[in-house]
């Protein structure tokens, strides 16, 4: 009976360290990638900021192009208000005065379009970048046996060996030669009858 005890307590003594074993977590093996480098040197991210600098740059011309005039002729009707000496304004300068408010508000709306335009492509290039990047972060680390993967801003300090920046650069720019500079159209929302 005392060997039936002492061998049950045995085998039990043998599981206890078993199963505390499978719990536990292995050491972390720890990559480090800096995205704003990977984002600024891929080829393909370099020509897609070129192009949406060149929309931001055409969106400041139009701004001036369309504030110009405007202002010659706000200040044009600036004058002719003033020269009434607090009479109303006639048809004619009435008239002017629409015209203007109108043009300022068609050319508000002509810039805000464009500009919410640069910022779906902002966006669009973006989404492109991150549908790439998050498979190749498993090759990656995968290929260099990294268990966790750190945004090189979120660390205090890290070894040049942790760093895996140009293998992410190398893959994204084999990934994604190319991107679309220019978001697809919104849909507008049907509303939806009954």
């Amino acid at each position: 009976m005392n060997k039936l005890i002492l061998s049950t307590a045995l085998a039990a003594a043998m599981l206890v360290p078993a199963a505390a074993q499978a719990q536990a977590i292995p050491a972390a093996v720890i990559a480090v990638v800096d995205l704003e480098k990977v984002t600024a040197s891929c080829n393909a991210c370099k020509t897609a900021s070129a192009t949406l600098r060149s929309q931001v740059t055409a969106y400041q011309n139009r701004e001036k192009a369309l504030a110009t005039p405007l202002e010659a002729e706000g200040k044009s009707i600036q004058t002719a208000i003033a020269a009434l000496n607090g009479k109303d304004p006639d048809a004619a300068l009435q008239n002017r005065v629409k015209a203007f408010q109108a043009k300022q508000q068609s050319g508000a709306a002509e810039l805000q379009r464009q500009q919410q335009q640069i910022q779906r492509n902002q966006a669009y290039i973006q989404q492109q970048i991150a549908q790439k990047l998050g498979p190749i972060y498993q090759q990656v680390m995968q290929r260099r046996g990294a268990t966790v993967l750190l945004e090189q801003g979120a660390t205090l300090a890290a070894s040049s060996g942790v760093d895996i920046t140009n293998d992410v650069t190398a893959a994204l720019n084999t990934a994604l030669p190319t991107i679309q500079t220019t978001a697809p159209a919104q849909q507008q929302q049907q509303p939806q009858g009954r």
